[in-house]
């Protein structure tokens, strides 16, 4: 059995702690069983390996999640990351081509596709064990998860099953239907209809066939720079709507989607995270602070404040929901970033009267992590080493580095560095642009 876990989107809805290079998934603000913290994607596949389902992981994201997936799943987690942007269909179009030509998995093997954030119990995966065994005993070519619905939602699509040709609490499709009004969603309830989870099973093969209809190919490098030729649809559009042979399996525990505040601060474990003191005298508020400064918090109810370098949220429970809305233009770029060598945090970001511009961020690099050898056409760089130890290359020249060495890099310099220990770099950025983009990689042998 193969699983692929779908890591995809970008956004606000969790400002400011998510921004477009550190989407909700990857805040690290729910309690492990060890009393530690994780985020949603390392909770998902922690359950994973705890339940009883036994299948390879494979995560198919966009090439900007890739760094914070390796953070925070480690390198041996495989990732198939789509050239571009384009829909539910491609991106699992492409991570079922990387199974069937890059690991050569059979195409009578089963497949789970999933989403790596839903906030669910034990009991979900046991779902998704039927849904494989159904799946493999031919059951129906696409086999799905239903949710029983708590409230008439005008969120999710409704999946309408067939009663009269269930067997074994498997259920025949009778129809779809997408987000409805509230009079239609209840409508729905009454015919016993289920949200759709957003979790499929089937046959290898099965969808082999379906990529065909547009690319034949045996060559997952074919098929990944043709990637433009596959219809930029969602997967439930374009196969689950489409198939002939369709069942439905029913999840009845726990299951939340944590997008909006709202609904994350239910499930938090405290109502302070960080460097925070909250006042008796405030009731149903939770503090969430990434920042160095302290939050205090006293006489106010029922609202939510965050902190980090993107900003400073204060909003009503109530109100959460709308917030994307009004900071999408706060912040010019992502002020806090993970990758795979560990994260940075940008101090400041100034621009001169002449365009000059300088940039300071905090590098934390984690021992025996390095950053690839690389070179800048539009900026200087210097690091003052705060603590931990390091090897630097310039233009070739290795050095040992530690705490108060500085290493100036100039322009078109090709350098580099790796964590012997932990490492904390100070890094002031001159030039002009200074974007992320500015980079060209070398190879280098450590």
């Amino acid at each position: 059995m193969q699983i692929i876990l779908l890591s995809g989107g970008s956004g606000k809805r969790l400002w400011p702690l998510s921004n477009n290079a550190r989407s909700k998934q990857f805040l690290p603000l729910l309690q492990s069983p060890s009393g530690e913290t994780e985020s949603m994607v390392q909770r998902v596949v922690r359950q994973i390996g705890e339940s009883r389902l036994s299948g390879e992981i494979t995560i198919a994201t966009n090439s900007s999640q890739r760094d914070i997936i390796i953070n925070q799943l480690g390198e041996g987690v495989d990732i198939v990351t789509e050239p571009e942007r384009r829909d539910t269909f491609p991106a699992i179009a492409l991570a079922t081509g990387y199974l069937s030509m890059t690991k050569k998995c059979s195409n009578d093997e089963a497949v789970v596709i999933m989403p790596c954030d839903p906030y669910t119990e034990t009991e979900y995966f046991d779902v998704i064990a039927d849904m494989v065994s159904a799946a493999e005993n031919n059951a129906a070519d696409l086999v799905l998860m239903g949710i029983t619905p708590t409230h008439p939602s005008t969120k999710f699509g409704y999946v309408v099953p067939c009663p009269e040709n269930s067997a074994k609490n498997i259920f025949r499709v009778k129809r779809f239907t997408e987000k409805p009004d509230t009079e239609r969603a209840k409508a729905l309830l009454a015919e016993n209809a289920f949200w759709n989870g957003g979790v499929f099973a089937f046959r290898l093969g099965y969808m082999v066939n379906i990529i065909e209809k547009y690319i034949t190919t045996s060559s997952f490098e074919e098929l990944h720079s043709r990637y433009g030729e596959l219809p930029k649809i969602s997967f439930d559009y374009e196969v689950v709507e489409k198939a002939e042979s369709v069942a439905v399996l029913p999840f009845n525990g726990k299951w939340k989607d944590l997008g909006t505040w709202n609904s994350l601060t239910e499930e938090l474990s405290s109502n302070a995270i960080g460097n925070v003191a909250i006042g008796e005298q405030t009731e149903n508020t939770h503090v969430v602070n990434e920042l160095g400064m302290p939050i205090f918090c006293n006489g106010v109810k029922d609202i939510i404040v965050a902190g980090s370098p993107d900003g400073i949220l204060v909003c009503g429970k109530e109100c959460s929901e709308n917030i994307k809305n009004y900071v999408d233009n706060l912040s010019p770029r992502p002020m806090y970033e993970e990758r795979r060598w560990g994260n940075y945090r940008v101090l400041d970001n100034t621009t001169y009267s002449d365009g000059y511009q300088s940039l300071t961020k905090v590098l934390n690099i984690k021992s025996e992590r390095f950053i690839s050898y690389q070179r800048h056409n539009n900026r200087e760089e210097v690091w003052t080493i705060v603590d931990g130890e390091g090897v630097v290359v310039i233009d070739g020249e290795i050095r040992n580095v530690s705490r108060g060495d500085v290493v100036v890099i100039r322009q078109k310099q090709k350098h580099a560095i790796k964590a012997l220990t932990d490492l904390q770099i100070l890094e002031v950025q001159m030039g002009n642009p200074l974007i992320e983009e500015d980079i060209e990689r070398f190879d280098w042998e450590w």
